[in-house]
Formats: C-alpha cells, sequence, structure tokens
C-alpha cells in the first residue's frame, strides 16, 4: 500500500468558477422563460398589428361621428332663430356635453398631439368638411376635442368652434382588449409550464436514479411511458442499470473463484516449503514472499468487492480501534494508543476495520518498526478523527492525487517496498462511502499522518436512526 498527503484542514478551496448567465439553472425554468418570453413577444406583434389595422377603421367611424355633431350643429345654427341660438346652445352643452363657441382671431389653441390614430381622424374629417377645418386639444382655458366649422364654406369671418367630450373620441374598449389578452397569455403561460413540467420530471427521476446508481445501489425500473423520446431514455437507463447488476454479480463469482484458486496452491506451496527440510533463512524468505503474494490477492479481492453493502450502525470506534490493535501488539508490534472510553458514530465497522488495519500494515511497511506507530481517536466538530502516525520518509506534496489512484506507488520515497497499490485507494473508497474523507498529512519531526475524518452524524435521511457520539475523557495505553 502507498501513502499519500493531503492538504491539512483550512478553508475549503473556492469551485470553479462557472460562466455567469441570465438563465436559471434547471431545465424547467430555462424552457419555461424562453417559452415565456416567445409568447410575450408574440403577443405583443399582434397587438401592434391589430392596432395598425383597427386604427384606420376606428378612424373612419369617429370621424363620421364627428362630421355628423358638425353637419348637424351648422344645420341647427342655420335654421334657427337669432334671438333662440343662445337658448340652443345652451341645450346642446347641458343635454349632449357639445360646446359650440365664435372664433376669434385672439383665440388660445393648444393642437392636438401628433399620434397616427389623430391624423387619421383628422384627415378623414377634412376630406368631408374641408381642408379649412381646424382641429385643437385646448380652446383658451377648456380642454376636449375642438373641431372648426363654418356656417358659410366661403366665409371665413362667419366661423364657430364645437367641442366634442374626450370620452366620445377615445377608445373605450383598449382596457378590455388589455385585459382579454392578459388573460390569455396567462392562460398560455400555464400551458407552456404544464408541457415542460411533462417533459422534465421524468429527467429529474432519471436523474435521482443516476444518483443512486452512482452511490453502488441498483434503483427501481423507471417508467418508460410517456414522449418517445423519454421513453427510449428511460429504456436505455433500465437496460444499463440490469447491465450493470448483471456485472456485480459475475465481478462476485469471478472473486470467489480467485479466491479459492489462488490461495489454496499459495497454502499448499507455504506448507511444501515449511515441510522442505532447506534452511531456516531460506525457508523464512520464501514464506515471507508468499504472504506478500497472498496480501497482494487479498488487496485485488477487496478492490474488486467495490463500495460495501454493509448498513450503516452506531459504532464505538474506541473500542473498534483496540480490537484492531490488539493482533498487531501480540505479534510484537509497539502501538501507543490514545483514545477516549467511548466514541460513538455511525460507520459500517468491518469497513472502518479494514482501512484502519490497511493505514496500520502500511505505516509498518513504509516506515519499520524501529520506532512505535502512534494511533490517536478525538472528535473535531462534525468528524470523528482516527489518526494513524509513523515516522517514515513521507511522501512529496506533488505526488499526492497521483498516488490517490489505484495501481500508483512512490517508487522513488520507498523503493524496497513491495504491493500492488492498492491500499490507498481501498481506504480512499471505505471513507467516500463514509461521505467522510482522508487526510494524510506530513507529520512535525517526520513521518506521515494518515487520518480518518467520520462524520459523527449519519447523511441521506439515516440521522433518525444515529446516536451523536458522546466522547469520554482521553486516556493513554
Amino acid at each position: 500500500m502507498t501513502q499519500a498527503t493531503k492538504a491539512p484542514p483550512g478553508p475549503a478551496s473556492p469551485p470553479p468558477a462557472r460562466r455567469r448567465s441570465w438563465l436559471p439553472g434547471t431545465l424547467l425554468w430555462q424552457t419555461f422563460l424562453l417559452v415565456a418570453l416567445l409568447l410575450i413577444l408574440a403577443l405583443g406583434i399582434w397587438s401592434q398589428i391589430f392596432r395598425y389595422f383597427q386604427e384606420p377603421a376606428r378612424a373612419r367611424d369617429v370621424a363620421q361621428m364627428v362630421v355628423s355633431v358638425v353637419n348637424l350643429t351648422r344645420t341647427a345654427l342655420i335654421n334657427a332663430d337669432f334671438d333662440r341660438r343662445i337658448d340652443l346652445l345652451i341645450d346642446l352643452a347641458a343635454l349632449e356635453g357639445i360646446r359650440i363657441y365664435p372664433a376669434e382671431a385672439t383665440d388660445e389653441l393648444v393642437p392636438l398631439d401628433d399620434t397616427r390614430p389623430l391624423q387619421l381622424l383628422m384627415g378623414d374629417v377634412r376630406r368631408q368638411l374641408g381642408d379649412h377645418t381646424r382641429f385643437a386639444a385646448r380652446w383658451k382655458t377648456l380642454d376636449g376635442f375642438w373641431v372648426s366649422f363654418r356656417l358659410d364654406p366661403d366665409d371665413a369671418n362667419d366661423e364657430y368652434w364645437v367641442m366634442l367630450p374626450p370620452e366620445r373620441i377615445d377608445n373605450p374598449d383598449s382596457f378590455d382588449w388589455l385585459a382579454w389578452g392578459s388573460g390569455a397569455l396567462l392562460a398560455a403561460l400555464l400551458g407552456a409550464y404544464l408541457i415542460v413540467a411533462r417533459i422534465s420530471a421524468p429527467l429529474r427521476q432519471l436523474a435521482r436514479a443516476a444518483r443512486i446508481v452512482g452511490s453502488g445501489e441498483t434503483p427501481p425500473p423507471q417508467e418508460e411511458s410517456g414522449p418517445q423520446e423519454i421513453a427510449i431514455v428511460a429504456r436505455a437507463f433500465n437496460q444499463m442499470t440490469s447491465n450493470l447488476a448483471r456485472m456485480d454479480e459475475d465481478r462476485a463469482l469471478i472473486l470467489a473463484g480467485v479466491s479459492h484458486d489462488l490461495r489454496t496452491p499459495l497454502a499448499r506451496l507455504r506448507l511444501g516449503i515449511e515441510m522442505s527440510g532447506a534452511p531456516d533463512s531460506e525457508v523464512t524468505a520464501m514464506v515471507t514472499d508468499i504472504e506478500e503474494m497472498d496480501r497482494i490477492i487479498g488487496q485485488f479481492l477487496d478492490f474488486g468487492r467495490g463500495d460495501s453493502q454493509e448498513v450503516l450502525a452506531p459504532t464505538d470506534l474506541a473500542a473498534l480501534v483496540r480490537e484492531v490493535a490488539e493482533p498487531y501488539r501480540l505479534r510484537g508490534v509497539e502501538l501507543r494508543l490514545d483514545l477516549p472510553d467511548a466514541l460513538v458514530a455511525p460507520a459500517r465497522a468491518l469497513s472502518i476495520r479494514r482501512a484502519i488495519a490497511n493505514l496500520i500494515d502500511n505505516a509498518l511497511r513504509y516506515a519499520g518498526t524501529d520506532q512505535p506507530l502512534d494511533i490517536k481517536l478525538d472528535i473535531d466538530r462534525e468528524f470523528a478523527r482516527i489518526e494513524v502516525a509513523d515516522r517514515g520518509p513521507g511522501i512529496p506534496e506533488n505526488e499526492v492525487e497521483r498516488l490517490r489512484r489505484p495501481f500508483t506507488r512512490l517508487e522513488k520515497a520507498r523503493t524496497n517496498t513491495k504491493g500492488a497499490g492498492l491500499g490507498l485507494a481501498i481506504v480512499e473508497r471505505v471513507m467516500r462511502g463514509h461521505h467522510g474523507r482522508l487526510d494524510l498529512l506530513p507529520r512535525e519531526g517526520g513521518g506521515l499522518r494518515a487520518v480518518l475524518c467520520l462524520p459523527v452524524a449519519a447523511k441521506d435521511g439515516e440521522s433518525d436512526r444515529m446516536r451523536r457520539p458522546a466522547s469520554g475523557s482521553p486516556r493513554k495505553s
């Protein structure tokens, strides 16, 4: 097994910079936003088209009404007795809201707004009443729609102003049309959301199933229904998970065969060597090589088994470390333990036991037995820490990431070692399965500190079945 170093705990490095975008992150809201923008743009364009073709018709209708009012007013003034004209003007103002005043050269006028509807309206009125017709938005201090007319078309001195109420000129249906258009837009947006949600729901389900596959478990079969494209993806995903499950079964069968077909001959070979009568030094050397071969086979088997299917359970880590260390102490390995009376955390006991044993074997292989190994257990905020420290040559910092890959060893620093380069990969996998991490840090005075950091609370909804750890006062053993 190899050793590697990991940067000491400190501020987390910032995540890789992502390209900023005004779009939201999910497919559902990205598609919905784009569809909503498309609908709003289409509604705006259609409203302009509707207004463009509706304004001339509206202008003709209003112009006809204005012309009729002017003609009727002119006829009434011409045919009415001069003495009763004032009464006629009062009745028109009171009953119809139409005011009539004689035009004067000193009249203060404010022109109408220069808009397309008003330009169309004024053009239609002038075509029927004559080019001499004038328009104003204010006559002296009175606001309204003002139109000039002459009792005699050829007499410019006999000119009058007639004012129509503004509500007769304005389009009363504009806000009604806006309300109906807004209602149609909301209905279209709701339909777009339902359509996009129907597409994104199977994708979210596939993403959840993919995360289950990534955690080493087999997800339930996905529904192969809905749109054809989604059904094809779900069918392919189901086929993939079925193939992966079959590969796991084949791998387990192969591992069982390797364990039997390789280790049984090694056992017979070792027995034959011990009974061969060869000198003790040669027997010891050959037995050591056979043990190394058996250990390498064990590493291959451990790595090939993949993630453990063992269930997380509250585990006394202090007792577990003592159990792992005891066989080494019986073999004469000097271990110094710094453990609390008890420290309980959610863990897979067999996997953690294997990881600790790998770290101890690694330390003995690279640091030797000249100096004792220090094993410490403590708790640091949300992590329980199991540390194995040696006085070996250590590892250069630039080799850390490479050594975390399987089948890699640090040849320059530790040339006299043997192994397949799987020990660190196995420990790394065990810690990943616990949502923890493996910190391999330089030791003050020389050597390496291998630290297993285990969360003290279970992840992914398992915390209700776990007890928080209780650590007693540390003691030396």
